[in-house]
């Protein structure tokens, strides 16, 4: 098949989105497919740490996020059509679609490409954050650009069930891999560990995006406890108020590839403190890990942490209650270790090639479906 994947964030970019679109796309190449990826350019401080790929990439005109400017928009125009219409995809697949997503689903209807659309990110709350958008607007937007899909696909129950109840049709669960060849219980180092907490105070990580969702600040009262040392890692607007916020806290700023990986095997414990979480994929890199989780009893990691058994959910935006079940695990290095080997066994299965899988499964259905042309020949 060939497959055009609009995606609305990319590397450089560190998210999970464009994590997941270049997982996804190495794993078409792997499986025979012929996928292109368009992308919003980057911007030029970072042209250089764009990476090299084994599809192709086409970057579209761009423009910074207001109040987040490391991330940037892109802007449909005539490159996006030029792109989908070289291609002449059997399959346009619309990665977190908003913006390019938007005008890529327009063009598949009128050209009659079948579409395929993934939810990964709480869309109306960064439009609110980061551009001042209501929320209704938003998701008259988000109805438009879902429902001129053929299918819609959910990460996670919760989020599954906001996209219904906000009147997008289709609705599937995917959710994500992880690699736990990358992420290994294995990878511990102590080296790393005397350096992060010189006393043997218990290492409790926080990995991802550092932006005012995130809602980081609520590690407040889990760094005030005894014994125990928080570890940030990642970077974006919100760091100098949460290293303001934060002051007992270690701040690593963004790591990537085999050295992530020693850090979270080497934690002790894992805090998620965003209460509006699409999945949580750093939760899976944690479990992956041998870790056990903390983490708000909302969105994504509901279908991610079974309390009792790998971590503890807790009330959203709770530091309170987050501070107490971190606390519980410090002090209790066997129920640590048991969560932590449930946490690993839990994911051995989800890897990216299993979920790659099941993602040209719906390809395929969406093709075998009365109507849909396979191989469309678009025209100029």
């Amino acid at each position: 098949m060939r497959i055009a994947i609009i995606a609305e964030s990319f590397p450089p970019d560190v998210n999970g989105v464009a994590h997941s679109v270049v997982r996804i796309a190495e794993h078409l190449v792997r499986r025979g497919h012929a996928p292109l990826v368009i992308a919003p350019a980057p911007s030029s401080s970072t042209r250089g740490l764009t990476g090299m790929h084994p599809f192709p990439v086409i970057r579209v005109p761009s423009m910074p996020l207001p109040r987040y400017r490391s991330l940037r928009l892109g802007l449909p125009g005539p490159k996006l059509t030029e792109a989908l219409v070289s291609h002449a995809p059997d399959m346009v697949h619309l990665a977190c679609p908003f913006l390019l997503g938007a005008r890529g689903v327009a063009l598949a209807q009128q050209r009659r490409m079948p579409c395929l659309a993934v939810y990964q990110t709480d869309v109306a709350a960064y439009a609110r954050t980061y551009v001042g958008w209501g929320e209704a607007a938003v998701w008259k937007w988000m109805r438009t650009v879902h429902n001129g899909a053929d299918r819609t696909l959910a990460p996670s129950t919760r989020s599954a069930a906001d996209l219904v109840a906000h009147g997008i049709q289709r609705v599937w669960l995917w959710k994500r891999g992880v690699d736990t060849v990358r992420f290994d219980p294995a990878k511990r180092n102590e080296l790393v560990r005397k350096a992060l907490a010189p006393n043997g105070e218990v290492l409790v990580g926080y990995v991802g995006r550092l932006a005012p969702e995130k809602r980081v600040d609520l590690l407040a009262k889990t760094c005030d406890l005894p014994g125990v040392r928080v570890v940030v890692v990642g970077d974006g607007p919100a760091r100098r108020d949460l290293e303001r916020a934060l002051p007992k806290a270690l701040f690593l700023g963004a790591r990537q590839g085999g050295q992530l990986a020693r850090l979270f095997a080497s934690f002790d414990i894992f805090a998620h403190t965003g209460p509006h979480e699409t999945f949580g994929q750093t939760i899976q890199e944690a479990f992956a890990s041998g870790l056990p989780v903390v983490a708000p009893s909302s969105g994504g990691p509901v279908d991610l942490v079974t309390p009792g058994e790998n971590g503890t959910l807790v009330p959203p935006e709770d530091g309170d209650a987050l501070a107490g079940a971190v606390a519980e695990l410090a002090t209790d290095a066997e129920l640590r270790r048991q969560y932590g080997i449930n946490a690993r066994a839990g994911v051995e299965g989800r890897t990216w090639s299993a979920v790659g899988d099941e993602l040209i499964a719906h390809y395929e259905s969406i093709l075998a479906s009365p109507g849909v042309t396979r191989h469309v020949r678009v025209a100029a």
